[in-house]
């Protein structure tokens, strides 16, 4: 096999990837490019372990394995984040999602008064 052929296939997903997480407003659409993102490192952490024999055997494989359980526990909180901002706001924009504290309401604002 050429190792040409996965490495532009990984750089075509990576760039994909980061296009749709520049591109799109949805925040499940971003956290599926992000994942996207992390296939293609993935493919890239497999490709170069069987064609790049290192000191330690297979360690590609286990850098892979470790990418896919970081990409489990990044989906299971991104979407605990997600379900939240459309219970509070009825709305998964990314670009509705307010950045800055909000003011002080109830109790804090009783107390500087």
């Amino acid at each position: 096999m050429r190792p040409v052929i996965p490495y532009v296939t990984a750089a075509l997903l990576f760039g994909l990837g980061v296009y749709g997480v520049l591109r799109r407003r949805n925040a499940v659409l971003v956290l599926m490019a992000v994942e996207l993102m992390l296939n293609a490192v993935n493919l890239i952490l497999v490709s170069a372990d069987t064609t790049a024999r290192a000191v330690l055997p297979h360690s590609g494989q286990v850098f892979a394995l470790f990418v896919i359980v970081l990409a489990a526990a990044e989906i299971g909180v991104g979407l605990a984040i997600v379900l939240q901002l459309y219970r509070l706001r009825a709305t998964v924009a990314v670009d509705d999602v307010p950045l800055a504290e909000p003011a002080a309401v109830g109790r804090d604002a009783e107390a500087g008064r």
